[in-house]
Parts: C-alpha cells; structure tokens; sequence
C-alpha cells in the first residue's frame, strides 16, 4: 500500500506508486485535465514522474501562477529547439520564464532580425504540433559535461561544471532535442498551445559579466488562451501610448539628462502638477491633524548605524566626508523623525503624535535600474511617522487606511489590493518583539475591514507591514502606499514617553506613505491618464483662443477673469488659423479649449470643447467656473 497526502490534509491510498496525474484523476478527472505539474514534498516536480511513497502532494493547474510559469518555461526549451532547428552553429545557455513571458540568451555571431522571428516562431509551431513528450533523465556530471561539449554546447559544458558537486544533474528530451533543466514541464510540448509571440532582442552578457561573451536575448511571451495574448499585447500597445517618458516631455511637464543621472527638471507645467498633489495631500494632513516637519539632508553615520540603516543601505547612499566624519545623504527620514521626538518629554497625553514631512530622500540606485521618473536617485516622499501606545495602533490604522482610500479615489484610483509583509529573514529586534509586531498589524487590518493577502517575507527589516497596490486604467499593477509597524527602531535610537503610572516606555511607530515617491507617482498618474488629467489636476485647465485679431481684447478679458477666480488658463492670441490652435492644444491634452469668435462677442459667452470631443458647446463664463473650480 502506498500512501499520498493532499494539500488539506486528506490521505489517498494506492495499490502501486502512482505518479501526480494519477491522484488528480483520482481527485477528480476535470482536475486531471487542468493540471500541468505538481508541489511534491514542497518542490515543483513533472507530472508524469513517479511519486515516492508518504510525499505530501497538490496539483498545479492551468490557472495558477505556477502553471503559467511552467507554461513559459516550456515555451522557452520550444524557442531554444527552434533556434537550434534553424541555426545549428548558435549556442544555447539559459532561459528562464519572467514575468508575462519567457527569454532565452543565444551566443551566435549573426543578429537576430524579425526576419528570423517569423521564421522561428512557424518552427514553434511545427514542434508543437509534433507533441513530443519532455522526458526528464538523470545524468551523470561527467558524462553530462563531455555530452555537451560533444555538440559545441560549451555554455552548457560550464554550466554542469559550476554546479555544486551535491546537485543532481537533470536533462530533459523533446523528440531529437536535449537541454540541462531542473524542470519541471508538462507532459508533452503539444500542451503549450500556439498562443506566443517573440517580443524583442536585446544584448546581454554571459552570467551578466562585461568582460565575458556578448550574447543575443530573445524576449517571448505566452499564455494559455489566444484572448488573454491579444488582451497583453493590447495592454503592451496601450502602455507604448502613455508612456511618461514620452508624454512628460511632450506635455512640457519634465525632462532627464544626462548631467543629472536620476534627477529631475521640473518644467513650469510639471511644478505646477506637483505643487498641485502635494498641496491636496496637505490638506488632507492638516484634516487628520498632522504635524508637518523638516528634517536635514545630511545626517552622521553614526545615526544610521544606530537605527541599523547603514548595516543595509550603506551601498545605496550618497556620503560626504566631513573632516573626521561621515555624513550621509538621507535616503529615508524616519531616523530623523525619531530625533525631532526626543526633544522634550513627551506624556501618555500627547500621544499619538502624527509627524509629515515632504521629505526630499537620495539613494544611489544603479544606473541601469532608473526609469524615468518611475526609479530615480532624488526624489520626495510624502512621508510620515505616527508615534503611539500598543492601545492606539488598531484606530489609527483604520484612521490611516480610510485616509489613504479616500487620496486614491480622488486620484482615480478605485481598485485597491493590500499585501501583509511578514518578518523577512534578516532583520532587526528579537523574535517575541516581531510576534508583538505581526499580531498587532494583523489585529488592526482585521478590525479596519481590510481584504488582504499574504507576502511571506517581505516586510521591512524593523517591522510587517502593509503594502497597497494599485490597479491603473490598463489593470497594471502600482505598489504605492505603505504602512509598518515598528517596535524595533524607538527602542533602538531611545525614543521614550511617560506612561499613566510615570513610567518611562517605548513609542510604537508607525511608518505610514500614501503615494510613496512623489516623482513615481506622478509618473503613475501620467500613465493612467495618458497626460489627460482630470481637470482639478491638470497643470493648464483651459486656454483661450482667437478666430482673428479683432476678437483678442475680448479674450483677454476672459483671460483676466479666469485668472482672477483661480482658474489656470493660457491665451492664445497669435495670427493663426483656429483649427491649427485646435490642433495644438488638444495635443497638449488641455481639458477645455475655449474659442471666442463674433458670436461669443455679440453675446459675450464662450465656446467650449472638452478634451477627446468633437462637438463644442456654448455657454456663460458663470456656468464654466463651474465646470472648472
């Protein structure tokens, strides 16, 4: 009798060893038809491979993340049979499954082309079509080495010899085809479906080494039905058209050069928006009885070594030796809120205490992580840390959580997904310390309603926390607000209140952002409204145009008025045709376009288009205030 254990506990019982297809068709023959591989014993395994006896086993299916990756994977082995199919004397090194798709590196002196794209993808298609079977073998390490090399595999040959003498080496089969994996796959290559597509070629470097071989990495995608490709290269097109690298110059809001790597120029346009966020996230703070700070920008090493900072990001700061010391650039403020705490004794009474600052934050990321205003080396963070007793954390978690929805929903943002982060394995503060922590977060989220998932590990070295992820107007995800709890770093940099009895104790701390990065999250904001911000964001609301000169003391009038109830407006006067201005400012993406000819004079209204219409409607100036403040 062999014995098999489901993920829920229940045990299946087998006359003879049965491999993982065999217990979903005994589970259920839909299951059977959905699965792909399985989890034994905790590791992925094929799953046609035989089980040992007692393994505790869960069926992986088709609408898993893990059945996705598997599909890539073997769509990858099927892309590297392809090229060897079509150019012999290229070499094969390795090719992992990504996010949305696959990629294989190619040593090959020729370029690869989008000629040669159509050429391999019909030869995916045929070797799909054959349905061969990947069947998993193992090797022995020197017979594996001396194989590979054999075929002018010597990427390969190095690969094996690299591995730790301990690792078993396995290879898997595809009809005439032999690659070194660890596997898993599906039973045959006929399972991968058609629904791919080569991307791009981009170089790389062997083992990411810049004085090694220079090699050609194919970018693919695929997934398990034809509607979900369309939908992703669709989302790819869309996301092409609102790129903020693109749209920030174009909209006159920002640009990057090379004399600033990571840095910023904020154009009058782009000041404005910001200016226009941090003011509306100020108000808010002001509501909920924040206390603005500010904090410096240099501050001794000695204070990050002692809130454990410089133990973890010393690599990513920018420091400045100042005689017999080292000063840091800040790349985060909570050390220094801490600081501003300690001055003073601070009661049982004044607590929570709720410290904001627009907190300008430098870390040395590498060069090829930036993106745009997405990853840069300077930016603002709208950060701020609530002191409080262990009793407080639960209101005003549910306090922060309801101030951050009603931020995002005035932003756009409706579709809100939140991560618990649990103790990562390098961190800070004991063991029974984490267990106060992760209990007291988890007890607040319940208790503020909150739906959320786990994310094993990922807290942040001194305390759990809660990450909020937002879903744009193309269903990508944006990781932005972030709220942690932290025992750890008080206690560390000596942070104390009294207590009801006089007792001297730590504050907890909560570490709380909204937007996180300021210049992230108008990058966030550019995409998701490709440059067409609503109109209470928009840096330039309307501006006035002319039909012929005679009409421009009328709209200058306008102008003023405008201008003078608040409303940002621009003129445009010059000697042009109307329908060239048209033109002009709907690229621009200003939400209204106002046009004065003889009519709006004679009957002093105005002519108003909406941005992304046709038609115009014509109106007083009363009733478009009121569209516009």
């Amino acid at each position: 009798m062999y014995i098999y254990f489901l993920k829920d506990g229940k045990q299946l019982n087998f006359d003879s060893r049965v491999n993982a297809y065999d217990i979903a068709h005994k589970i259920s023959p839909s299951l059977a038809k959905k699965a792909v591989a399985a989890k034994v014993n905790d590791g992925l395994w094929d799953l046609m491979r035989i089980l040992p006896d007692g393994a505790k086993v869960e069926i992986i299916t088709k609408d898993t993340s893990d059945g996705l990756e598997i599909l890539r994977h073997d769509c990858a082995h099927i892309l590297a049979q392809a090229i060897k199919d079509e150019f012999p004397s290229a070499q094969i090194t390795i090719g992992p499954a990504i996010e949305n798709g696959f990629y294989y590196d190619i040593y090959a002196e020729k370029p690869f082309t989008l000629d040669d794209f159509a050429k391999l993808e019909k030869r995916m298609a045929a070797i799909i079509d054959k349905n061969d079977q990947f069947i998993r073998e193992e090797w022995d390490r020197t017979k594996a080495i001396e194989f590979f090399k054999s075929i002018g595999e010597e990427f390969k040959a190095q690969i094996i010899h690299d591995l730790p003498p301990t690792e078993t080496i396995t290879l898997y089969r595809q009809g005439p085809f032999i690659d070194l994996c660890r596997g898993p796959h599906m039973p045959s290559t006929g399972m991968v479906g058609k629904n791919f597509k080569l991307m791009k070629v981009s170089g790389a470097y062997w083992r990411g080494d810049q004085t090694k071989e220079v090699l050609q990495r194919i970018y693919g995608t695929a997934w398990w039905t034809e509607k979900d490709l369309a939908d992703y290269l669709h989302r790819l097109e869309e996301a092409e058209k609102r790129d903020h690298r693109k749209l920030g110059p174009q909209l006159g809001l920002f640009h990057i050069q090379e004399e600033a790597v990571g840095s910023i120029f904020w154009h009058p346009k782009g000041w404005t928006l910001y200016r226009l966020l941090e003011d509306y996230i100020r108000t808010k703070l002001k509501d909920h009885d924040y206390q603005e700070v500010r904090t410096p920008l240099l501050v001794d090493k000695k204070l990050w070594e002692e809130s454990g900072h410089w133990e973890k990001f010393s690599e990513n700061m920018f420091v400045v030796q100042d005689d017999d010391r080292i000063l840091a650039v800040k790349p985060m403020n909570c050390p220094c809120h801490v600081q501003i705490f300690k001055q003073g004794m601070k009661s049982y009474r004044d607590l929570p205490l709720r410290m904001a600052e627009f907190g300008c934050c430098h870390r040395n990321e590498p060069r090829g992580a930036l993106h745009g205003i997405m990853r840069v080396r300077s930016f603002t963070q709208d950060d701020a840390h609530i002191f409080c007793t262990p009793d407080q954390i639960i209101e005003e978690t549910k306090t922060f959580c309801d101030l951050l929805k009603m931020i995002y929903i005035d932003l756009g943002f409706t579709n809100i997904r939140i991560k618990f982060s649990d103790r990562p394995e390098k961190r800070a503060g004991s063991d029974a310390i984490w267990d106060l922590a992760e209990n007291a977060l988890r007890e607040a989220s319940i208790a503020a309603g909150l739906d959320f998932t786990l994310n094993p590990g990922e807290g942040a070295f001194y305390g759990p926390k809660l990450e909020f992820v937002l879903v744009d107007a193309i269903g990508r995800d944006w990781q932005c607000g972030t709220f942690q709890v932290d025992f750890v770093l008080p206690q560390r940099l000596g942070a104390h209140y009294v207590d009801e009895q006089g007792e001297k104790k730590h504050p907890v701390m909560l570490h709380r952002a909204i937007l996180g990065s300021m210049e992230r999250f108008i990058g966030i904001l550019i995409e998701n409204y490709a440059g067409a911000f609503p109109v209470w964001l928009a840096p330039v609301q309307t501006v006035i145009t002319t039909i012929t000169e005679k009409h421009s003391e009328y709209a200058q009038k306008i102008y003023n008025d405008l201008k003078a109830k608040g409303v940002r407006c621009e003129l445009d006067i010059r000697n042009e045709k109307i329908s060239y201005k048209v033109r002009e400012h709907s690229l621009q993406k200003i939400p209204y376009i106002i046009t004065i000819g003889d009519n709006e004079m004679t009957t002093h209204t105005l002519t108003v288009r909406a941005f992304g219409q046709t038609t115009n409607e014509t109106m007083s100036l009363e009733k478009f205030l009121t569209m516009v403040i």
